[in-house]
C-alpha cells in the first residue's frame, strides 16, 4: 500500500501519448479526435456492482500493481489515464459491468512484472481513434461522466461514427490529489 501511496504522489506520471487529429468545438463544446497507438495494459474487471461502488477498489488494485505489488516487486512509475470502459443501457444508465484499466509504462511495454493478484490480466490493445471530450474537473462518478458523455453525444450528433455500446471514463491524477484534477469521455471511433 505505501508503494503505491509513494508511486502515485512522488513518481513521474507518465502520460500516454497521441496524435492529434482534430480539434473543435460545436455549440460551446470543445472536443479532440485522437490516435492512441497499441500498447500492453492492465486490466481488472467486475460485474455485478454499480461504477461508484467499485470503481475505487479496481483502481486501487491496478495502482498497488503498478506501484510494486508484482511478484517481482518493481514499482514502475505510474500512468495516465486510467481508463474505465462502461456499457450504457439505452436509457443511458451504465450497466454493472466495468473494465478498468492503465497502460504500462512504456519502459515495462516489452517485458512487464507479472501480476501477485490473479484478478489483474495483461491485455495487448490494438491502437484506436478516440473523440474526447475536454478536460472536465472534480472527483468524477458516474452521474458526472453520464453527464458529460450525454453533452459528447449531443454534440457529435447522431451521424456520426462511434460505437454507443461502451465508451471510457478516463481519470488523469492520482487519487489523493485534492483539485486542480483532469477527466475526459472518450468515444471510440468506428473504424471504415
Amino acid at each position: 500500500m505505501f508503494g503505491m501511496m509513494k508511486n502515485s504522489l512522488f513518481g513521474n506520471t507518465e502520460e500516454t501519448e497521441y496524435k492529434l487529429l482534430s480539434s473543435e468545438t460545436k455549440d460551446g463544446v470543445s472536443f479532440e479526435v485522437r490516435r492512441y497507438d497499441g500498447a500492453k495494459y492492465a486490466v481488472v474487471s467486475s460485474e455485478g456492482r454499480t461504477f461508484d461502488q467499485v470503481t475505487g477498489e479496481l483502481v486501487r488494485k491496478l495502482l498497488m500493481y503498478i506501484g510494486g505489488s508484482n511478484e517481482q516487486g518493481v514499482a514502475m512509475g505510474t500512468a495516465a489515464p486510467i481508463i474505465v470502459t462502461v456499457y450504457p443501457r439505452n436509457d443511458g444508465v451504465l450497466s454493472r459491468r466495468l473494465v478498468v484499466a492503465i497502460r504500462i509504462p512504456t519502459s515495462y511495454q516489452q517485458e512487464h512484472p507479472t501480476p501477485s493478484d490473479s484478478t489483474i490480466t495483461i491485455e495487448d490493445r490494438p491502437g484506436m481513434t478516440v473523440y474526447a471530450l475536454r478536460q472536465f474537473g472534480g472527483f468524477a462518478g458516474e452521474s458526472e461522466y453520464r453527464a458529460e458523455a450525454l453533452r459528447l453525444t449531443r454534440t457529435l450528433g447522431e451521424t456520426a461514427p462511434f460505437q454507443r455500446k461502451q465508451y471510457f471514463c478516463c481519470s488523469y491524477d492520482p487519487p489523493l490529489k485534492p483539485y486542480g484534477r483532469r477527466n475526459e469521455v472518450w468515444f471510440l471511433q468506428e473504424e471504415p
